[in-house]
């Protein structure tokens, strides 16, 4: 499988994006189980996060992508870069 990262910006008040956050913590899990070894965080230094995960295609990730609840939520933008690991 291919490694993908989805790179995020929050768009809507936090106290918005915080309602769809346990939604999006579920899923991550769930891509976990599922065996796309997903990692999931946010900056520190400015608004918005990342999304590290596994697939089989580019067309998978972007399904997968269309399925986070911060994406069904309207609550980020992003960018989904196909990411070559050089040195294991």
């Amino acid at each position: 499988m291919a490694w993908f990262v989805k790179i995020e910006r929050g768009i809507v008040d936090k106290s918005v994006f915080d309602t769809v956050v346990p939604a999006h913590r579920a899923y991550v899990r769930e891509l976990i189980a599922k065996g796309h070894q997903a990692r999931t965080g946010y900056w520190t230094e400015f608004g918005g996060g990342m999304l590290l995960f596994q697939a089989e295609s580019r067309s998978q990730a972007e399904a997968i992508v269309q399925r986070d609840p911060l994406v069904q939520n309207g609550c980020v933008e992003y960018e989904l870069h196909e990411w070559r690991i050089v040195v294991e």
